[in-house]
């Protein structure tokens, strides 16, 4: 399928030089999250379940496999029957006992002629491997959903941070304005409107704790763990700086993220299932043998009366089935069709992840710049408000209007932090970074 030539909102030219090229312990150089990381991958019972179905799948590859060899089977015989004769005049009668008995080894073997068997085999393999990269899909997604949440967690942390700060403020302007109504220099209604600021403030205190709550309950989930407490560094949260190297040429793309590997493999056995389907329209060829003993007396079963062998082949070509063949390579291309498109979906749904990762952070880092610059004007006009009421050129409202600002900036300053951290998380693994050390094969 098309490649593009470069990622779309990548700045300066294009390299094959990538942020994925680096593992997870360099990029997210934060020793809580690391730890949080590793203890997601050592737990985890989604990586549990996608780990023992590569055992499935590797598994069911060694059944396919076994059929191209002939099989031996040790078996036994033995039986029993008595007859009675007629009777004879004098009333007599004669009964007889007969014994039979066989031992020996059975050979069965399907001569793979027409290569349908090899064809079952190249499919349950691509399977398999489709599995592992499945398995390396679980792995990403759940690194990426440790980091983003652990940056959530970190946001909230500085939220409730910033919203205690701006209780303990909006205590000392109640304090301030209380002292002046019991001084007769203010009156009844500035106090219920900086009160009623504070409510606010308050009020946002039990939600982000709640928030906090669940987002350590999901993050729990994740390390395998019931839901508890997450141990994590302090409140301040350093604004990151974009990837130190460039996204990388969108052709590795397709050989490092792990959907588009498995969606890869998955196309490979289609084909080769459709091969075997078309080998089922031609001669099944077969070889049975026997070797082994008689013997008519159970007391010398074992060293027997002689020895029996037999020799077989077998032709079975298929004449008319009702179309049955037919449908099925039908099936088998059908199939095929749905595994291209499948593969380029998610090529391009990677391409798309990408792009929508390198915009989210440029443009968040630039809606951080400038709404940290509105903090810092909104603390001055803080202080400005106050030194004007004081000197009798304002009134409270400029006051609560000044602190109401200045706590829903710096509010939206922290969102934007974390937002713009978990799109670098999300970059890094919408490009198929090395969440783990590389395999031997």
């Amino acid at each position: 399928m098309p490649t593009p030539p470069q990622y779309r909102f990548v700045n300066g030219p294009e390299q094959a030089a990538s942020i994925a090229d680096l593992p997870w312990f360099q990029v997210f150089d934060d020793p809580t999250l690391q730890e949080l990381i590793r203890e997601g991958i050592g737990n985890n019972l989604d990586l549990r379940t996608a780990a023992a179905r590569v055992q499935e799948a590797r598994a069911r590859a060694g059944i396919a496999a076994s059929y191209l060899y002939p099989q031996v089977d040790a078996g036994a015989s033995y039986g029993a029957r008595q007859a009675t004769n007629a009777p004879r005049p004098d009333g007599a009668g004669e009964d007889t006992t007969h014994q039979s008995g066989t031992y020996g080894f059975q050979l069965s073997w399907e001569i793979d002629l027409f290569g349908k068997l090899r064809r079952e085999k190249e499919a349950a393999v691509a399977v398999m491997m489709a599995s592992e990269q499945a398995r390396r899909g679980v792995m990403v997604t759940l690194v990426g959903d440790i980091a983003s949440m652990y940056f959530s967690l970190r946001e909230l942390d500085l939220r409730l941070d910033i919203a205690r700060r701006t209780l303990g403020v909006n205590d000392e302007t109640v304090a301030y304005f209380q002292n002046r109504l019991d001084g007769g220099v203010s009156n009844q209604l500035e106090v219920d409107r900086v009160r009623a600021l504070r409510a606010k403030t308050a009020a946002a205190i039990p939600e982000l704790e709640r928030q906090i709550s669940v987002a350590e309950n999901l993050l729990s989930v994740l390390l395998g763990r019931p839901p508890s407490p997450v141990i994590r560094a302090t409140a301040d949260l350093v604004p990151p700086t974009p990837p130190g190297v460039p996204a990388g040429l969108p052709a590795t793309l397709l050989e490092r993220r792990p959907d588009v590997m498995e969606a890869e493999q998955f196309l490979v056995a289609a084909n080769a299932n459709i091969g075997a389907a078309k080998a089922m329209f031609y001669p099944t060829i077969s070889l049975t043998g026997f070797l082994g003993g008689v013997s008519g007396d159970l007391t010398t079963f074992l060293g027997g009366d002689g020895g029996v062998w037999s020799l077989g082949a077998g032709l079975l070509q298929p004449v008319f089935q009702g179309g049955r063949l037919r449908r099925n390579l039908e099936a088998q291309q059908a199939r095929y069709d749905q595994a291209i498109a499948q593969y380029q979906k998610a090529a391009l749904n990677g391409y798309r992840e990408v792009a929508d990762s390198l915009v989210s952070i440029q443009k968040l880092a630039e809606a951080r710049t400038e709404r940290q610059i509105g903090v810092t004007v909104l603390m001055d006009a803080g202080e400005l408000s106050r030194v004007r009421y004081d000197s009798g050129l304002a009134n409270y409202i400029e006051i609560l209007t000044a602190d109401e600002q200045l706590f829903e900036q710096q509010q939206l300053v922290a969102q934007t932090i974390g937002a713009e951290m978990r799109a670098r998380a999300e970059l890094y693994r919408a490009l198929g970074g090395g969440w783990q050390q590389p395999q031997q094969p």
